[in-house]
């Protein structure tokens, strides 16, 4: 897993609540047996109509959102279903950091296991974010997650908290695998010590 320490980009506003996984990646694109290729299926019913043409006034078909990396959304986001394609699909797309007052929790943990940093915010804060988005083109943010801060380019300078093992893994690149194979001396020593045994019949 890539680590995550700091990320300054571009930031999108999806002014809609309890987005839900169905809706950032429909079940018809699950099939896939990659954890790649879903960002194009991104948010799909909402960029394309019936016919397969892009909504054009949709958020993420706007040219002045175009290269987006950080997405900023209502309340409840993520909330639905367990699929981990949702995370999959919006890392896909090019997305580092969703900002929200809420999330659901497996949505947050599938998140945080695959190397997208959430971060959650107080509602006012992040309409001022969101607003801020929609009225000036070109609006960025940066996210330091050593000194947990998001800032702007202006005044905006707003803290944000996360529970200390996220936070280390985070920063370090780890993935469950990741975090297993930080003892893979003892493991390699354990299993030294108990060969496995074979029974011929």
């Amino acid at each position: 897993m890539q680590p995550f320490r700091k990320h300054a980009g571009l930031v999108a506003p999806l002014d809609r609540v309890n987005v839900d996984t169905d809706q950032i990646i429909p079940k018809q694109f699950l099939k896939r047996i990659e954890r790649t290729g879903f960002g194009q299926f991104l948010f799909y019913d909402w960029r394309f109509s019936g016919d397969g043409k892009e909504i054009a006034d949709f958020v993420l078909h706007q040219p002045r959102y175009k290269d987006a990396t950080i997405l900023v959304a209502g309340k409840n986001f993520g909330c639905g279903s367990s699929r981990e394609h949702a995370v999959w699909a919006l890392a896909d797309f090019g997305f580092r950091v969703i900002i929200a007052p809420s999330f659901a929790d497996i949505f947050a943990n599938n998140s945080l296991k695959n190397g997208l940093l959430i971060v959650q915010l107080g509602e006012t804060e992040v309409a001022n974010i969101m607003n801020q988005a929609k009225d000036n083109t070109g609006y960025k943010l940066s996210i330091d997650l050593e000194k947990l801060i998001v800032e702007d380019e202006r005044r905006l300078s707003l803290p944000f908290s996360m529970d200390e093992f996220s936070r280390h893994c985070l920063l370090n690149g780890l993935d469950d695998i990741g975090l297993t194979l930080q003892h893979e001396s003892a493991i390699a020593e354990y299993e030294a010590k108990h060969p496995v045994r074979t029974t011929i019949t």
